[in-house]
């Protein structure tokens, strides 16, 4: 019997062993899943946004500087690294303005038509002595057409009885804007440097009896750029700035400002 039992016993662990199942591997198990923790990939979207908020902490910590007025330093400085690239050293050093060529500089605390006034107190008398067409006695430049009818708007005080000519594209062809110089005495233009450029390209514009030429300098746009830090209005400034401008300045029959 016991031995018989023992038999039976053994035949008993050998079934358990046998019926035992291995563990296999399914080939519905995932192992990267189980193994590995996948990094989740940064998309487009998450990128604009870092973009985003990096540009807005750019734009916050300018909001919360203080504004600083332009000085003539500024745009002799902006003048040397533009050309810098390509001048000489010579040549650098004759792009300097001499400092009577500069008006006062706004202060900050001046409208466009107080400013005006004091840097030109005898404009009655000199617009009623201009009677030349395709010529302008002060030209206020800035950075885009809706800055200029601000300006215009804002200037009315000053301006009077003065005729005052839009220079910029939008909704304005060139050639129009020759024919509207030719017609008649303009005594204020107020515009774009890239069309106020064009204009004197194509002759519609005469900038010798120029005496006042205006940077809308302090103005900041939604994006806190003032009008120089627009690197197209900054070229195109400096490109109507040698075509003839800065000769104009050195002989000192024209005077510079920074509004």
């Amino acid at each position: 019997m016991n031995d018989e039992a023992s038999e039976g016993g053994e035949d008993t662990e050998v079934m358990q062993q046998e019926t035992v199942p291995l563990p296999t591997l399914s080939k519905k198990t995932k192992q990267p899943k189980e193994c590995f923790l996948i990094q989740p990939r940064e998309t487009k979207e998450d990128t604009t946004k870092t973009r985003k908020r990096r540009k807005k902490k750019i734009t916050d910590v300018l909001a919360k500087s203080e504004p600083k007025p332009g000085t003539p330093a500024d745009l002799q400085k902006l003048m040397k690294d533009y050309y810098s690239s390509n001048r000489s050293v010579i040549e650098l050093e004759e792009l300097n303005l001499p400092d009577s060529c500069f008006l006062k500089a706004n202060d900050l605390t001046h409208s466009l038509s107080s400013y005006l006034k004091e840097i030109c107190p005898k404009w009655v008398k000199l617009r009623k002595n201009h009677s030349e067409k395709k010529a302008v006695l002060m030209l206020i430049i800035c950075s885009s057409a809706i800055r200029a009818l601000e300006l215009i708007r804002s200037m009315t005080a000053f301006r009077g009885d003065s005729k005052v000519m839009k220079l910029f594209a939008k909704h304005i062809k060139v050639q129009e804007q020759v024919k509207l110089l030719e017609k008649r005495v303009v005594h204020l233009g107020v515009g774009t440097p890239g069309r106020i450029k064009e204009l004197t390209k194509q002759g519609g514009l005469n900038l010798n009896p120029l005496k006042f030429l205006v940077f809308d300098w302090n103005w900041r746009d939604q994006k806190l750029r003032r009008m120089m830090d627009i690197p197209e209005i900054r070229k195109e400034v400096f490109e109507l700035l040698e075509m003839g401008v800065l000769n104009l300045c050195k002989s000192e029959s024209l005077k510079l400002g920074l509004f």
